[in-house]
């Protein structure tokens, strides 16, 4: 047993620990500004953000690793350092809890991180354990070669748990900090994105196969006779991951791009995922088409390259109009529209311009183009406006839009020569 002194000076030694534990980790937040103040906003920045909560580890970290320490010296000198023992096992098992209400956010994760590990943890460090984990094992039933014990399933539920939990976690914050990257672009973003969490869900599964206990070497002669049975089978799936990296690669559809396909149908692109690109037309329908029509089919980007885009507006005034001051007023009209590229800065090809386009039956074809920013259709109608525009400016300067006209011809041979009629038709 202790002595009354040795009990004291221990004491005395976890409380010189606590104290110095403090004053370093308070001089390393100090000199790391990640761990003084927290990012903002803490979303954008995950690593920094968990960095910044672990900081507030340093502390108990300091100190367990000063009482593991210390228990190795207390073991030179005493027969029987229990308290030393006791108060490395505590701080321990604080530690676990606090990062466990720390880094994790979900409470039904970090109840079972506290109600399965908590008590892993406690029998680990008193060294009970080990006994447990051989009676376990004791209770099995074998068929054949295959031996199914308590510890085993036990062992497949906890560490499989973690390992989906964490391949969850790692995937969503490995593919956001890819995405924050403003030096690479967007293609290449989700490229990097796709592959880490494929790689990632494959050395999860792997894992998961080790523990499972499963000899991988037999595994892989299995899975390649299997894989050239899906091979065939997958055709489809397969050729659709492939193209799905080319198009991230050869760059020519991302996000944000209006495409459309040979069939007719438009929209634009907001989801480009490994087997399929999401198209979003204007009337809130989502085109769901699969990766390979964009390496096997023809189809229009409109905004691959630039986004400007140029339109025409089709309209009619009569053969008595004087043309030439009407263009003006037309080419002025359109000019004034805030979504219309106009003005000294704009190039002089790319400014609205009214032409003459056929004569027609009843009056003179005219027609106005425009370049705009953007595609003009959805939320940007700017040919309907236009077409309103021409109308007002038209009406307000006695320009007369002309209809179908007919001329009627009376032959009456009874009365000489024919006589002319006109008849308004329509």
């Amino acid at each position: 047993m202790l002595s009354q002194g040795e009990i004291y000076s221990e004491l005395g030694v976890i409380t010189l620990i606590y104290v110095l534990a403090w004053l370093l980790a308070a001089r390393v937040r100090k000199v790391l500004p990640v761990l003084r103040t927290p990012p903002s906003p803490p979303e954008q920045y995950p690593l920094k953000n968990l960095a910044f909560r672990c900081g507030k580890l340093l502390f108990p970290v300091f100190a367990i690793m000063m009482l593991r320490l210390a228990v190795e010296f207390s073991e030179w000198f005493t027969e029987e350092g229990w308290i030393m023992r006791v108060a490395l096992t505590i701080a321990i098992l604080l530690v676990f809890l606090s990062f466990v209400n720390i880094t994790i956010r979900s409470k039904a994760v970090a109840a079972w991180f506290r109600w399965v590990g908590t008590p892993l943890i406690f029998l680990h460090l008193v060294g009970a354990l080990d006994d447990i984990v051989a009676v376990l094992d004791s209770v099995a039933v074998q068929v054949g070669n295959i031996r199914v014990s308590s510890y085993g399933v036990m062992r497949l539920v906890v560490f499989g748990s973690l390992l989906f939990w964490l391949g969850r976690v790692s995937s969503a914050t490995g593919q956001t900090i890819i995405r924050r990257q403003e030096s690479l672009d967007i293609r290449t973003r989700e490229v990097l994105a796709k592959l880490f969490e494929i790689g990632l869900t494959m050395v999860v599964v792997l894992l998961l196969l080790q523990v499972m206990g499963i000899n991988l070497t037999a595994l892989a002669v299995f899975g390649g006779a299997v894989g050239v049975g899906l091979g065939f089978g997958l055709q489809s799936i397969a050729s659709n991951f492939i193209s799905g990296i080319i198009i991230l690669l050869d760059r020519s559809v991302t996000v944000g791009d209006y495409v459309e396909l040979e069939d007719g149908r438009t929209g634009i692109v907001t989801q480009l995922n490994m087997r399929s690109t999401t198209l979003e037309t204007y009337d809130g329908k989502d085109i769901v088409v699969p990766n390979e029509k964009f390496i096997t089919s023809s189809f229009t980007n409109w905004t691959h390259k630039n986004n400007k885009q140029r339109y025409r507006v089709d309209f009619s005034v009569a053969y008595k109009t004087d043309v030439r001051s009407m263009v003006e007023l037309v080419k002025k009209a359109v000019a004034e529209h805030p979504q219309v590229l106009s003005g000294d800065k704009v190039p002089f090809e790319e400014r609205p311009d009214c032409e003459i386009d056929s004569f027609g039956d009843s009056g003179i074809n005219m027609f106005v183009e425009f370049w705009m920013e953007g595609i003009d259709d959805g939320r940007n109608r700017v040919g309907g406006d236009l077409l309103l525009i021409i109308l007002e400016t038209l009406q307000q300067n006695g320009i007369e839009i002309p209809f179908p006209q007919r001329e009627v011809r009376i032959l009456d041979p009874e009365h000489g020569p024919a006589s002319n009629q006109p008849s308004d038709d329509g």
